[in-house]
């Protein structure tokens, strides 16, 4: 799986009309990440 960059998710944002920085998009991508290992944690039981 591609790993998402810090820019693209600037610019996914962007053209939902929400502006963010480069370090934003950084903490945005480190929760979702966080994020998706509980869910995985969850579903998988552990």
């Amino acid at each position: 799986m591609e790993n998402i960059q810090p820019e693209k998710i600037v610019e996914i944002l962007k053209g939902h009309g929400t502006h963010v920085t480069i370090e934003e998009a950084k903490l945005i991508l480190e929760f979702m990440y966080k994020l998706a290992q509980i869910a995985l944690n969850t579903y998988l039981g552990k």
